[in-house]
């Protein structure tokens, strides 16, 4: 799309670079998957750049439509046509805190997170002060802490990697003067000629006849940045489609394809390696997070952790995943855990010894809200993609999760009506790739037990969807939980700490004690009939509760059964359904 060239770094250009990066990616993604061969040849560098990024985009759009929204607050729709009296938008403080936020509880892979350390490093500086904006001066300081701080996150940094790119770019940055475009332009050629230089420096890159991955993703990135303050496309000494190198390190011709690959993933002979990947979100102090570093840095390699202000993302290479997690238990409280399993026979072995796996016929992902509810869906065999409270999937996820299932076709349960475009797109995606995929509208985790249960993958992939979509859409829905603020609903005012009973998506019943307020919600959907309840707790919510409601149904609704779940951790106190 055109964009109009920024003058100046403020939040606008913030926003319009996270989003050009976003489309930079996508457009850059398959390219970089194809090239990544370090530290492990999982082919997935540039889908991990792809989706960090995409919860960058989220977590800065966020702060935008936040200002919007406190802007009509204050002034409202009569306020003489202005919000002069309101808050006119994020500041650049604003717009640079969420882009590293948003990068940071996004993270993925490696490369992913030496991104979201970059990003953070920027943000300091960017943040720094009340400036409005930035300068020219400013982005060489903020490119230059990015480049040093990225440094220091990584255990033991490694040339030829996207750590010397990102020092290339921030040394060529140093010489430039004049305005942020001039700065970003620089920047990015720095960036292109390392790039250009990484085979040379990295025996595994040389071999395998490409560049470096993650640093082929920042010049992607950095190309985005000079297209926000020239409003040009970048051109550099490196074109984006010359991924691979000959024997020397200089660009060749190609496609971007290293020379071994199995399934579209790069693999390198004779490169061996730990055997899982473990990724977290950690809440801790500094001094428990160092004593971390010096744990995980005996457990493994790929060491990588970044953050600050009490909340980390932690990423490791090893061999004991479970030791991993629990040195982030000892440290601090770890949560959104990964745990990839690289696997004998798999990216650390050669093509011929990787038999081609086979692809099952038909599978079905969900997202759901909670651990439990994951554990759950997993059982009955689906593919799960966890949606923590206040953190919603992105697209990218969403086809992550299908490529995982590694079916034919796939049944895909978003199981919250906030993510149906999301769940749309996705499922586009896949679409294009091959792969029949039927999207079911669920706007409830319960009507996704619901699908679930009358699931036959013997029977006609139309005959299963029609039998999933019908059990579905036969499933009221409902969910308890607690007000955040002063709102106005379709029940009337509610105060911040109200207990809220949602109906079918809308507020039906504002009160202050659970048990009452659940209760009146599941007389008032089985007033019109029903012969099956299903209940699910979270964690916050006492047993005593639970029993409570199972009497309620057993005494007043003579034939109706009762089913009961833990959820966990899954933002709303219950979730009802009545089939």
């Amino acid at each position: 799309m055109a964009q109009v060239p920024q003058t100046f770094f403020d939040a606008l250009a913030v926003r319009t670079w996270c989003g050009l990066a976003l489309e930079t990616l996508g457009r850059a993604r398959e390219e970089i998957d194809a090239i990544n061969v370090y530290p492990v040849a999982d082919g997935d560098t540039g889908t991990n750049l792809y989706l960090t990024v995409e919860s960058t985009v989220a977590a800065v759009e966020a702060v935008f439509a936040g200002h919007a929204a406190g802007s009509e607050a204050v002034g409202g729709p009569d306020a003489a046509g202005s919000d002069a009296d309101g808050p006119e938008g994020p500041t650049l403080a604003d717009a640079a805190r969420a882009m590293a936020h948003g990068a940071l509880i996004g993270a993925r892979g490696n490369s992913g997170t030496i991104l979201a350390q970059l990003l953070r490093g920027m943000a300091q500086v960017l943040a720094d002060g009340d400036l409005d904006h930035a300068d020219g001066r400013d982005l060489r300081l903020a490119l230059r802490r990015a480049a040093d701080s990225a440094r220091q996150a990584v255990a033991h940094p490694v040339e030829g990697t996207v750590l010397t790119v990102a020092s290339a770019a921030a040394d060529a940055a140093d010489g430039a003067e004049g305005d942020c475009g001039t700065v970003a332009r620089a920047a990015y050629d720095g960036a292109c000629t390392a790039l250009a230089e990484t085979p040379g420096r990295l025996p595994v890159l040389e071999r395998a006849g490409v560049v470096d991955a993650g640093g082929r993703g920042l010049v992607a990135v950095l190309g985005a940045l000079v297209e926000t303050f020239t409003g040009e496309k970048a051109r550099g000494p490196l074109r984006h489609s010359q991924a691979r190198v000959d024997p020397v390190g200089g660009p060749a011709p190609g496609d971007g394809v290293p020379d071994v690959c199995t399934d579209g993933v790069a693999v390198v002979p004779g490169e061996e390696g730990p055997a899982f990947e473990v990724i977290y979100l950690l809440e801790a102090e500094d001094a428990a997070v160092e004593r971390l570093r010096g744990r995980l840095d005996t457990l493994g390699d790929s060491l990588v952790v970044v953050g600050g202000d009490g909340l980390w993302n932690v990423h490791v290479h090893v061999d004991d995943a479970g030791a991993a997690v629990e040195a982030g238990i000892e440290a601090g409280r770890p949560h959104r855990i990964r745990i990839t399993h690289f696997g004998a026979g798999d990216v650390h072995t050669t093509g011929a010894d990787r038999p081609p796996r086979e692809r099952a016929e038909r599978a079905v992902v969900a997202v759901v809200p909670g651990e439990g509810l994951a554990g759950l869906y997993t059982e009955a065999g689906a593919t799960t993609v966890l949606a923590r409270p206040g953190e919603p999937p992105a697209s990218g996820e969403l086809v992550q999760a299908v490529r995982r299932a590694h079916a034919r076709e796939v049944v895909l349960l978003p199981n919250d009506a906030d993510l149906r475009h999301t769940a749309a797109a996705a499922a586009e995606q896949v679409r294009a790739e091959g792969i029949r995929v039927a999207l079911i509208p669920t706007r409830s985790a319960v009507q996704g037990i619901a699908a679930l249960a009358v699931h036959e993958p013997d029977r006609r992939f139309d005959e299963d969807v029609v039998s999933m979509t019908s059990a579905a859409g036969a499933t009221r829905y409902a969910e308890v939980t607690v007000a955040e603020r002063q709102s106005w609903t379709m029940a009337g005012i509610c105060q911040a700490g109200d207990v809220l009973g949602l109906i079918d998506g809308d507020v039906a019943v504002i009160g202050s004690d659970v048990a009452v307020t659940a209760e009146t919600v599941l007389d008032r959907m089985l007033s019109a009939g029903g012969e099956m309840v299903t209940l699910v707790l979270g964690d916050d919510v006492p047993d005593t509760v639970a029993a409570h409601l199972e009497s309620r149904v057993r005494e007043g609704y003579l034939a109706v059964d009762t089913v009961l779940y833990r959820g966990g951790r899954q933002g709303a106190l219950l979730l009802i359904g009545v089939e």
